[in-house]
């Protein structure tokens, strides 16, 4: 099969992935991958099945062809290829919550020197970096590359990247329970939607709703949050988006369960035992979770640096400066200082986020 060729069943490939008939275009696209001889056409389809796979929820299959991909690109000696294939192997592995591996193949992504791609991927890239550290609980490292990102989207005027930006501070405002910023980021997506996504695919309508939905449920606006979820689950069947509904159900049976917080699960885990301890009497073991509980919030870095309290416990506003450290609101508004009281750096300006 040559260039042509290949481009021509590319091309149909998506017609049919676009009209949902996600089978047929899988079809296409690996009889494309079996008999095209053109590099480039194989690894443009090694691109369209990594996206269908993680679409489908499919992540190992996912991974395997973003392996496949490195190796076209390797065979193509081009850094702009090279590039897109290991942020298709980061996100394959962001997926899969390979969080440590996704982290390393991002950094990669940035090392690349001289890519035609770097300004259009770099926002993408610091994305799936920061997505990965908030599946570590790196909330500081997240909240960098999140920002990192919005300022690709903002220099490049790229309303998709911030409209995937917007929702996933919505995640990073909802596990650190500040539920105002937690809804504010999903519907500035969700505008960003409405305002310029006419060409774009139902699945940013999708994401943004869901994430909408979630901090609803935590505010305990719950008819508002059955309306979003219905809405992207909708979107999700539509689509044969199955990591989506999985989401939606999940969050469906949240608001069902009408339960208007979630606590960080080690330090939740930690402060049950603490309890149980203390009232059997048992001080050892007291201790050692007393200690893990300290140690848990010193990793994670959920405590305002001002009145020495763990943030994530309740729902509580909160302020991140340009340097990404967070403190609570009401600290900062009280205790006027010009500079982080962590780090020092000026705070005149407030951070993006």
């Amino acid at each position: 099969m040559g260039q042509d060729q290949t481009k021509q069943q590319i091309e149909k490939g998506l017609q049919l992935y676009q009209s949902n008939q996600t089978e047929k275009a899988l079809q296409v696209w690996m009889k494309v991958l079996e008999k095209s001889s053109d590099l480039v056409g194989r690894f443009r389809v090694l691109g369209c099945l990594v996206t269908a796979h993680s679409e489908m929820g499919r992540y190992k299959e996912m991974l395997k062809f973003a392996v496949v991909q490195i190796d076209t690109a390797r065979e193509l000696e081009d850094a702009d290829f090279l590039l897109e294939s290991y942020l298709n192997l980061a996100r394959s592995n962001e997926k899969l919550c390979e969080f440590h591996k996704t982290i390393s193949y991002c950094k990669t992504c940035l090392g690349l020197p001289g890519t035609r791609a770097g300004a259009q991927l770099g926002g993408q890239v610091s994305l799936s970096m920061g997505n990965a550290f908030l599946g570590l609980s790196l909330f500081q490292k997240a909240l960098e590359s999140f920002e990192k990102a919005l300022r690709y989207a903002h220099n490049n005027d790229d309303t998709m990247l911030e409209c995937r930006v917007c929702c996933s501070l919505g995640s990073f405002y909802a596990q650190v329970k500040d539920y105002e910023k937690a809804l504010f980021f999903p519907c500035k997506a969700a505008e960003l939607v409405n305002d310029y996504g006419k060409g774009w695919s139902l699945k940013y309508r999708a994401m943004s709703q869901y994430h909408m939905a979630v901090a609803y449920r935590l505010l305990g606006h719950l008819g508002s949050a059955m309306e979003c979820c219905e809405e992207s689950m909708k979107i999700a069947l539509q689509h044969g988006d199955r990591p989506l509904q999985a989401l939606c159900l999940l969050c469906f049976a949240d608001i069902h369960r009408s339960r208007g917080d979630l606590e960080l699960s080690q330090l939740k885990l930690h402060c049950l035992s603490e309890g149980i301890c203390r009232s059997k009497g048992l001080q050892r073991e007291l201790r050692a979770h007393v200690v893990r509980f300290h140690e848990c919030v010193e990793e994670t870095e959920l405590y305002c640096g001002l009145c020495g309290e763990s943030i994530g416990e309740r729902n509580s506003r909160l302020q991140a400066l340009p340097c990404s450290h967070i403190f609570h609101l009401r600290c900062l508004q009280n205790n006027g200082t010009r500079s982080c009281p962590n780090c020092r750096r000026s705070s005149m300006k407030p951070g993006f986020v």
